[in-house]
């Protein structure tokens, strides 16, 4: 996100310190400021959270073709089987 402007809206939190620590090791490894870091990681998920409710349309034939794609039986997939079989790393 590019600041070409001033900044001139304050956005006032309290945080533990455990949270800011972390915030401040996650700025640093990047090489930002808390303020840049927090700023940037807030407005990129407040982003992803829009467009998940973004209303999209399509004409009849469109939209069967997308249900009977949803709707179709899912082709095996031996990696992906193999994959979710496994042990999680951080059980």
């Amino acid at each position: 996100m590019a600041q070409s402007a001033t900044r001139t809206a304050p956005i006032n939190l309290r945080a533990l310190e455990s949270q800011r620590s972390l915030i401040d090791r996650a700025a640093t490894i990047l090489g930002k400021n808390r303020s840049d870091f927090m700023l940037e990681t807030a407005c990129r998920e407040a982003e992803n959270i829009l467009l998940d409710q973004q209303l999209f349309r399509l004409n009849e034939a469109d939209f069967n073709a997308f249900m009977a794609t949803l709707d179709a039986p899912v082709k095996d997939n031996p990696t992906l089987r193999n994959l979710m079989a496994r042990k999680a790393p951080w059980e």
